[in-house]
């Protein structure tokens, strides 16, 4: 029989890049990018690039429509979630303490990215709690490099 550490350390297939967004400014709308140059400290251009265990925030695609039905909209966009990356095809949870490759760039996965009060400002009434449980994670920079929309995204 296998050991949940030898189950969780593989993934049936790898995951791909969907979006890629930048927050210039603290509070200010994020930029959408096609790519991003990520450096020690962070995205190049992304008001948080200063290093730590929160250089890179990611979310999963997947997780939009269910954050969406928990509002009782539609959609709900990345710019609205104000996270960097979105990625699908793989579980991002199972990557918060690990190292994942995207493109040629390194990371660490160092936990979750928990929801901010600015949910309500933006969603309304629940926005936080919508968003509770399916706000991705964050991760710091191991090797930098070059991340674009359509790189694969690996578990090492």
């Amino acid at each position: 029989m296998e050991t949940i550490a030898a189950l969780t350390a593989r993934n049936a297939k790898a995951g791909m890049v969907q979006w890629i967004g930048i927050r210039p400014e603290r509070r200010k709308q994020l930029i959408a990018l096609d790519q991003v140059k990520v450096t020690p400290q962070g995205l190049e251009g992304d008001h948080y690039a200063s290093g730590g265990k929160r250089a890179v925030t990611l979310i999963q695609y997947e997780h939009l429509s269910v954050i969406a039905a928990f509002l009782g909209i539609d959609c709900v966009s990345p710019l609205d979630l104000r996270r960097n990356i979105v990625v699908s095809g793989i579980n991002l949870l199972g990557l918060r303490s690990r190292q994942l490759r995207i493109g040629d760039t390194i990371l660490e996965g160092t936990g979750l990215c928990a929801p901010c009060s600015r949910m309500e400002e933006t969603f309304g009434e629940g926005g936080y709690s919508a968003v509770r449980g399916h706000g991705g994670i964050t991760a710091k920079i191991i090797q930098p490099g070059t991340i674009q929309i359509g790189d694969q995204i690996k578990a090492l």
